[in-house]
C-alpha cells in the first residue's frame, strides 16, 4: 500500500480521500441522466429541472428551488439576494462562502464580509456576533445577514444551536442563510431530519456533487419571491443553462437513492479512523489529552488553513524548525525529528 496526498493504493484498487467532490457517478446515475425529458431551463420550460427544484425545496420546507452549476454560485446568488452594496454579512473565518469562494460577494455585491473564528465545537460564539453587530449609523456599513455552514472541521451544528441562532437573528433583524454543502451529512451524523436542521434559515443550499455523488451541481432553496430574485442573478453570473434537465436528473437519482446511503458513509469513515488508529497509534483520544499534542493539533490545523503553506516542505506546527536530524521511514510515513523551539518560546507558551 502507498499514501499520497489522501489517495490509497492496494493491490490495484485506489480509494481516494482528498474529498468528497471526487466521487463519480454510477452506471444507474449515467443512465438517468441519459433518459432525461428536456427542455430550455433559461425559458423555464425544461420539466426535469422543474422536478428537481420542487423535490429539493420539498424535502427541506421551503417554497421554492433553483438549480445552479455549484455551490458557490448557489451561496453567491443567496448573498447578493440577501444584501445590498454596502450591506455586511457576518461569517466564520474559515467558512466556505468567506475563505474559498473568491470574494465574490465583495467584489461582485460592495458586500463587506466580517468574519470571526470559530469555536472548537464549529459554532460562532452569539455575544461574539452581538458584539459585531453594527449600529444603526451612516459611519458602518448595515449588517444584514449571518450566514452559517452546518458542518465545520466533521462537527455539525446541533439543533438545539441552530434554535438560539434563529432568536439570535430575530432579535438583531438579521436574515438567515445557511450554506449546507453537506446538509445531508450533518442529518446523518445527527439524526435530525435536514427540514429541521434547515428550517431556521430563509435560504439554503445544498450541494449534490459531494458525498451525495452526482457529477454536478447545487439547489438553492428559499421562498417564491426570493427565488425570483436569485434567478435575476443567476442569469448575470452566467449560471442560466438551456437543457440541462440531464444535469438534474443527476440530482433527482441522488435524492432519491443516495441520502440514506450516507450513513454507511459515515461508519466506513469511522471504522478507518479505529484502523488507523491501531496502525499509526495517534488517536483523538490521545490528542485531546495531551496538552501539547492538543495545541499543536490547533496550530498545524491553523497552519493548512494558510494557502502559502508548502506542500512537499517540512514545517513546524509552531515557530522555526530547529536542528532537523535527517528522515526515518515508519510504517508507511516518513518521520522527522528536530528541536521544537528555542527555550524562551516555549517558556513564553508555559507562561500564558
Amino acid at each position: 500500500m502507498w499514501v499520497r496526498s489522501g489517495l490509497f493504493t492496494r493491490r490495484g484498487m485506489s480509494i481516494d480521500l482528498r474529498s468528497d467532490t471526487v466521487t463519480q457517478p454510477t452506471p444507474e446515475i449515467r443512465e438517468a441522466m441519459c433518459r432525461a425529458k428536456v427542455g430550455d431551463d433559461v425559458m423555464d420550460c425544461d420539466p426535469t429541472v422543474a422536478r428537481l427544484e420542487d423535490m429539493s425545496a420539498e424535502i427541506l420546507g421551503k417554497e421554492a428551488g433553483m438549480f445552479v452549476p455549484s455551490g458557490t454560485q448557489s451561496n453567491l446568488c443567496a448573498l447578493l439576494s440577501h444584501c445590498g452594496r454596502a450591506d455586511e454579512y457576518l461569517v466564520g473565518q474559515t467558512a466556505h462562502t468567506y475563505l474559498f469562494e473568491g470574494g465574490g460577494a465583495a467584489v461582485l455585491g460592495s458586500i463587506q464580509p466580517q468574519s470571526l473564528d470559530q469555536e472548537e465545537d464549529g459554532t460562532l460564539a452569539l455575544d461574539k456576533l452581538a458584539a459585531l453587530v453594527k449600529p444603526d449609523d451612516f459611519h458602518f456599513a448595515r449588517t444584514k445577514l449571518l450566514c452559517l455552514e452546518n458542518t465545520t472541521w466533521g462537527k455539525a451544528l446541533p439543533l438545539d444551536y441552530l434554535k438560539l441562532v434563529q432568536s439570535f437573528a430575530s432579535d438583531y433583524q438579521l436574515s438567515l442563510h445557511l450554506d449546507g454543502a453537506r446538509l445531508f451529512n450533518a442529518s446523518a451524523a445527527t439524526g435530525v431530519p435536514a427540514v429541521q436542521l434547515a428550517k431556521p434559515f430563509e435560504s439554503v443550499s445544498i450541494c449534490l456533487s459531494k458525498g451525495l455523488g452526482a457529477p454536478v451541481g447545487s439547489v438553492l432553496v428559499a421562498s417564491a419571491s426570493f427565488i425570483k430574485e436569485a434567478k435575476r442573478w443567476r442569469k448575470m453570473l452566467g449560471g442560466g443553462m438551456r437543457q440541462s434537465g440531464m444535469l438534474a436528473a443527476a440530482g433527482i437519482y441522488v435524492l432519491e437513492n443516495h441520502i440514506d446511503r450516507l450513513i454507511e458513509d459515515h461508519e466506513n469513515a469511522r471504522q478507518l479512523a479505529k484502523i488507523c488508529d491501531r496502525v499509526y497509534g495517534l488517536s483523538a483520544t490521545i490528542i485531546k489529552n495531551d496538552l501539547l499534542l492538543k495545541r499543536f493539533s490547533k496550530s498545524r490545523k491553523k497552519q493548512l488553513e494558510d494557502p502559502h503553506h508548502p506542500i512537499y516542505h517540512f514545517t513546524s506546527p509552531e515557530n522555526k524548525l530547529n536542528d532537523p536530524n535527517g528522515l526515518s521511514f515508519w510504517k508507511g510515513y516518513w518521520h522527522l525529528f528536530y528541536q521544537l523551539l528555542p527555550l524562551s518560546t516555549l517558556l513564553h507558551h508555559l507562561l500564558q
